[in-house]
């Protein structure tokens, strides 16, 4: 019963409480509403003083700021103002000076039209006094203008001829005593250093036979074995009254050495008959074809010559076979080898340049019968297919003077040539090419003016021409001794060097009775 008294107690304690607590909470909750509302009041009232407070003090600064702004532009203003005067004084000034100046120049300019005048009439003056001089000079010396003119010239003419032939007098004996010793020992140390053999070779190949009785076997039977070694090498075999001997003629060296070697194999074997030509013909060609790359190396071994082309070591080989007005190519290769290299190490060059440019300046020549084109053409094609060096090219393609020489070395290569060429027993010429010769040198000495007789002599090393004294003086003759040489040069090709020799001679006769 008191539990339940207690529960009783405590709900209606509850159900008072709790109205009078929720009137008490908004009675609070008001009272802190107005507080806050009054607090809020007071802050805006406050933040409004403080911002036109700010504001004020602002619009203070602005204005000092612009009044320190506007002082400071009113004192540039001053001073532009005060440099443009200064401006305008000076300029003032400055034409003033150019007014005097003009004045100057326009008093200069009528001195000078005023002088120009008097120069004028002076120049008149004496243009007229000349012309009476000169009216007066052609009444006493009975010649005209242009004739005096005409005499001056000519005496002008020998004067310079005079002086042409003394410079050409002292350069020529001033570059002799300066090159000819250095050059003449150099060539001379270079073939002293290297001497070679020259053999006279032909078109036609001997092959002796043990016996006369062999000659009728070589033929065959109707002719068929002769026939036969002649359509596989294409050679002609001669078989006539000679004893013991048959000729081979052909023009192509190669295929008459397969020939001579395939004879003498099918002599020495006594089997003759097609089959055994067949045969023997096809081991000569093997054998030619092993000489021929014994030869380029040997050849390229003697030299000093490296990395070649297998092709190209194998071309070299085959001038062996190839001559050219009877000189051996390859030994001429060799030759021209050494001598440039020899020149070039006397003359602090490349040496290795010289003899390789040396060694394969007449390569063309091994496939000139094959190709059409000139050997020095056939031999630029070939290094180029081949990627030799392009001083290399120049110098090969130079030494004949197809083109102009880039090196040194290669004007060496065509000294060389022209020494090996040059050599007693190097080369033969015909009869009719030699008279052709001495014919051409007679023909362009007689083309000039004044010469009386010529004479080519010494076998066409020497041309002399006999002037008549009356139309060439002793200067002209020095001055026709040089245009002789250099149309010689320009027209003609001949081993080594000809000799203008030109002979003025004057002669007085009288009689006594």
């Amino acid at each position: 019963m008191t539990g339940l008294i207690i529960v009783v107690t405590f709900l209606i304690s509850m159900a008072v409480g709790v109205p009078a607590g929720m009137v008490l909470r908004k009675k609070t909750a008001e009272s802190k509403i107005k507080g806050a509302q009054s607090e809020a009041q007071t802050i805006l009232d406050n933040a409004k003083k403080e911002a036109e407070n700010l504001r004020k003090e602002e619009i203070l600064k602005a204005k000092e700021e612009v009044l320190k702004t506007k002082n400071e532009l009113d004192q540039e203003i001053k001073e532009r103002r005060s440099e443009i005067g200064l401006q305008e004084k000076r300029i003032i000034q400055k034409e003033e000076h150019l007014e005097k100046r003009s004045e100057i120049f326009e008093k200069k300019e009528k001195d000078l039209e005023r002088k120009m005048q008097e120069n004028d009439n002076k120049r008149k003056g004496l243009e007229d006094l000349y012309n009476k001089q000169l009216e007066e000079l052609q009444r006493i010396s009975g010649l005209s203008k242009d004739d005096a003119k005409v005499i001056l010239l000519e005496q002008l003419d020998r004067k310079l001829c005079d002086e042409k032939a003394i410079l050409i007098k002292e350069s020529e004996a001033k570059a002799k005593e300066d090159s000819l010793k250095n050059a003449r020992e150099i060539v001379g140390y270079a073939i002293q250093k290297c001497a070679a053999d020259h053999t006279s070779e032909t078109t036609v190949s001997v092959v002796s036979l043990p016996n006369d009785d062999m000659k009728g076997r070589i033929i065959g039977r109707e002719g068929r074995n002769i026939k036969t070694l002649e359509t596989l090498t294409g050679i002609d075999l001669i078989i006539d009254d000679t004893p013991e001997a048959v000729i081979l003629s052909g023009f192509d060296p190669l295929r008459r050495e397969v020939a001579k070697i395939a004879l003498e194999k099918l002599i020495d074997d006594g089997r003759i008959h097609p089959a055994k030509i067949e045969e023997m013909v096809e081991k000569a060609k093997e054998e030619v074809e092993a000489i021929i790359k014994q030869e380029g190396e040997r050849a390229v071994l003697e030299t000093g010559v490296h990395g070649l082309h297998p092709d190209l070591v194998r071309l070299i080989g085959k001038l062996k076979y190839r001559t050219s007005y009877g000189q051996n190519v390859l030994n001429h290769s060799i030759e021209v080898s050494n001598l440039a290299r020899i020149m070039a190490e006397e003359l602090g060059l490349d040496p290795k340049l010289a003899r390789r440019a040396g060694l394969l300046h007449d390569i063309g020549k091994a496939l000139d019968h094959d190709m059409e084109g000139t050997h020095v053409e056939i031999g630029v094609d070939v290094l180029k297919k081949y990627k030799e060096n392009d001083l290399i090219i120049n110098a090969v393609g130079a030494h004949h003077g197809d083109v102009e020489p880039k090196t040194i070395e290669a004007v060496l290569v065509q000294a060389a040539d022209a020494i090996s060429a040059s050599r007693p027993g190097a080369r033969r010429e015909t009869l009719e090419t030699y008279i052709k010769r001495l014919e051409k040198l007679e023909e362009i000495a007689d083309s000039f003016e004044g010469v009386d007789k010529s004479y080519a002599i010494q076998a066409g090393r020497e041309i002399r021409l006999v002037v008549k004294p009356e139309k060439i003086s002793d200067s002209q003759m020095i001055i026709m001794a040089r245009e002789v040489a250099e149309k010689v040069e320009s027209e003609m090709e001949y081993p080594g060097q000809i000799k203008v020799n030109v002979i003025r001679e004057t002669r007085a006769i009288d009689y006594a009775k």
